[in-house]
This record gives C-alpha cells, structure tokens and sequence, in this order.
C-alpha cells in the first residue's frame, strides 16, 4: 500500500499516550492542560434553536464572529469581524496555518521549548524548525535576530502570554522588540493565546499582533481552557491578507467548526456570567499553582530550579543534575503518577535532557503533595550516587 511520503514523519502524540496510561484513577496526573473538573461550568442546552442542528458558515456563526472581534479590540488588535474564523479548537489554527505556508524544507521559527503539538504539527508538513532560547522574560533577542538574518522562515510561532510549556510572559519591552523585529525582516506571525485569560495576577500585555505595521499574521485562541475543552471551539483572526485563504483551506477540512458548541460558547463570552466565572477559576487556579508551589519546595528544592508561573496552567523544572526525564515515565507511572518529560517540547530533544512540565490544575490539594514526593523518589533514584 502506497502512502503520502508525509506518513513517514507521522509521529504518536507523547502526552496522549501518557494521558492514556494515567486513566487510572489511582494515578496523580501532572501530565496534561487539563482543566479542573470540577470548575468546568454546567452549561443549559434547553434554549438553542433546533436550527444549528443543520449545516453552518465555514466562517463561524456571525454573532459569535462579532463577540470575538470585539473581544479582540478591547486587547487592542485591529480587525474586524469579518477577519474571524471559528475552528475546531485552536490546534485547527495550527493545522490550517501549516497547510498554508510549509512545504517539505521550509523554514518556521518557534522558541525553545515551544508547545509539542504545534511542533509536531509543522514537522509533519515537512518544516525545518528553527528555534530560539526562552529566557524569564521572552526570547533572547540577539539569537532572533541572528536568525532572522541568517534564514528567512515564512512564519514565527509564539506564545507570548504563559508559554506553553515554559509558563514565561513576555515583557512589554520584549512584546515591542519582536514586533520590530518581525517588521523588519517582513515575517508573519502566529501569536498563539490559549491561557491568557488564566492569570494570577494583575499584569497583562497587549497581544504582539497589535503592535505589528507591515508584517501579516494570525492571532488565535480557544475556549478550551475557561469554558469547556470538549466543545472544541477556537478561533483565529488574521491580516485581511491571509484570511482569505485560511477560510478555503478550512471549507476543504471540515465545513464548518460545529455549530452547537459555537452556540454555547456564544453564551458565555462578554456576558457578566462569564467574567464572573473567570474570577472564580482564576481564584481556584491561584490556590492549586500556590499548593504546588509549597509541594515543590518540600520535595524538588534540592533537586530542580523553577519560576513561579503568574498564569497557565504548569510549573516548567529544570533538574539541576540533568537527566533524559523520558527514561522516568515507566518509573513513575509504577508509582501511580504521571508527568510530561521535558525533552519533547525542543526541536532537537536529545540535546535538551532534564526538564519536566507539572500541569498544577487537575489534581487536588489533598494528593498534590504525595504525588510529587513520589516523582521526586524516582528522580533520586535514577540520578548518580554522587548526585543524589
């Protein structure tokens, strides 16, 4: 059987499989961006129109388009709603986005780390991933530059606001560099936004997009991380540019984005509902990271380094004896706990050892704590003598 040659760089998603061997409800999962359960709202089906049980726009229900654009405005991105589309969670965006620019060889610029599955998707299409260092703050700006200068990727993706999986926010000033830079060099941007909405604190950065002049873009989002993940409800809005063509290759994938979860999520956003719910997660979210933090110097203080996140959903380690954390899953999932290795979130994996991401949102309190003196019992023990 003959298939596509892009077959070959088919690769099984890590956190899935994980997520699968965490099933069990013995086991303490750090593993996932899995909201809390139990803040996921209950939502009422009873008013929705029987007609959204038929076929939609490809662009999105016009109403919701509207509530995003003018969500959008309010952070200070220029667009209108007719440069809104509703996908099928923002990992479309991703999708749409690859199909568009990469052809096999074709250069994307990400940070390092950057988010796994949006690394995956652009391998897939064939990318030749470019990668530029984190550091508290944003990306070192002199390695961007050098890499603008050095090659000429047809997008840089970014997650400036609680990086996925590193936690980072950029600064104001490096918010304004980057824009400058990507105007320089005449390189479009997909600033990719999941978690902007869960912060701790009183911050916040306008989205770089709105800070752009020349170059195109794509700014994009989800409800996955406020409302419900299961409705698969996302959105991207792009340069007047761009969007045309995203809208075809999103009529080519699936119609449309579907129509009843487009509605539910219609409910909520702008309303007072909604705000108030997104105080209290952030109130609930505040209090678990916290919990974490307090497990983690019990038990990691001598082993690893962190930055206490201001929003998302993960603490981002760094082992200070350095380790492949790819060769402590068995271990741990033995121990009934799961987490996400470090290693996979790099372009090139192997000369990125010791890392792990620790989603703090989905288990209790009242487990946090033992779940972690157990990961930190199996570090140890994988650590040299001298080390441990």
């Amino acid at each position: 059987m003959a298939f596509s040659k892009r077959v070959d760089r088919l690769k099984s998603s890590l956190i899935r499989e994980i997520l699968a061997a965490a099933q069990r409800p013995e086991v303490m999962s750090f593993a996932g961006g899995l909201p809390a359960e139990a803040m996921l709202p209950k939502v009422d089906w009873a008013p929705m129109p029987a007609a959204l049980g038929q076929y939609g726009m490809s662009e999105g229900e016009p109403a919701l388009r509207e509530a995003i654009a003018a969500e959008a405005r309010a952070l200070g991105v220029p667009c209108e709603a007719s440069q809104v589309l509703i996908v099928s969670g923002s990992q479309q965006t991703l999708d749409l986005a690859s199909k568009l620019f990469i052809d096999p060889g074709t250069e994307v610029l990400l940070e390092a780390p950057t988010y796994l599955a949006a690394l995956q998707a652009f391998q897939f299409f064939g990318a030749d991933c470019i990668a530029v260092p984190q550091e508290s703050d944003g990306p070192q700006l002199e390695a961007l530059r050098r890499a603008l200068e050095r090659s000429t990727p047809a997008f840089a993706y970014l997650i400036p606001t609680f990086q996925n999986p590193s936690a980072v926010r950029y600064s104001e000033a490096k918010r304004e560099a980057v824009a400058a830079l990507l105007d320089e060099f005449g390189v479009p941007l997909i600033e990719d936004e999941p978690y902007r909405e869960l912060v701790f604190d009183e911050g916040s950065a306008r989205p770089i997009v709105s800070r752009l002049r020349k170059a195109s873009w794509i700014y994009t989002g989800t409800v996955s991380k406020t409302l419900l993940p299961g409705l698969r409800v996302g959105y991207l809005i792009a340069s007047p540019d761009l969007f045309p063509y995203l809208l075809r290759l999103k009529q080519s994938a699936d119609l449309h984005t579907n129509r009843i979860g487009q509605w539910q999520a219609l409910q909520w956003l702008g309303s007072e509902q909604y705000r108030a719910h997104l105080a209290e997660l952030r109130d609930f979210y505040r209090l678990r990271r916290d919990a974490m933090q307090a497990a983690l110097l019990e038990h990691f203080a001598d082993l690893a380094d962190w930055e206490i996140p201001q929003g998302g959903l993960f603490f981002w380690l760094t082992l200070r004896q350095p380790l492949d954390t790819r060769t402590l899953l068995d271990a741990a999932l033995q121990r009934n706990v799961a987490f996400m290795p470090g290693e996979p979130f790099f372009v090139d994996p192997d000369r990125h050892p010791g890392h792990l991401r620790l989603n703090f949102s989905h288990v209790g309190p009242d487990r946090l704590g033992e779940g972690l003196r157990r990961l930190a019992a199996v570090i140890r023990e994988a650590l040299p003598a001298e080390a441990a």
